[in-house]
């Protein structure tokens, strides 16, 4: 997908605030039974088309507002992925500013856990 320069640079400004973790460091984490909630950003037409198996679905329309209510645990460990690493990056800056300071975004997305041989449903 062709993304906006106005786009790239708000997800370039995010992305030098907050925390990234690449497909590598996360199945390492999940090798060394890390705990943590895998939370797909993407839209529901994009999750109803795949995703990653045990993770949950808030996207990044509502995650904000659900957030506080479904994970009040301000340390619980985010690991926030979308198509490519671009929208969980803005989630993950919107969530650390809301006190969240375990949220991380992994960095390729969707592409990148499709081929990690993660199970997917």
């Amino acid at each position: 997908m062709q993304h906006s320069a106005e786009f790239l640079n708000l997800v370039n400004d995010a992305k030098s605030r907050v925390k990234e973790i690449d497909i590598e460091g996360y199945k390492k984490m999940v090798s060394a039974g890390e705990g943590h909630v895998l939370v797909d950003t993407r839209e529901d037409n994009e999750w109803d088309k795949g995703h990653v198996a045990g993770a949950v679905h808030l996207s990044r329309g509502i995650i904000e507002r659900d957030i506080v209510s479904t994970y009040p645990d301000k340390e619980t460990p985010l690991i926030l992925y979308c198509g490519g690493g671009f929208r969980s990056a803005l989630v993950a800056d919107n969530l650390q500013k809301m006190g969240y300071s375990k949220a991380i975004s992994l960095d390729g997305g969707w592409k990148a856990l499709k081929e990690s041989g993660l199970p997917l449903e």
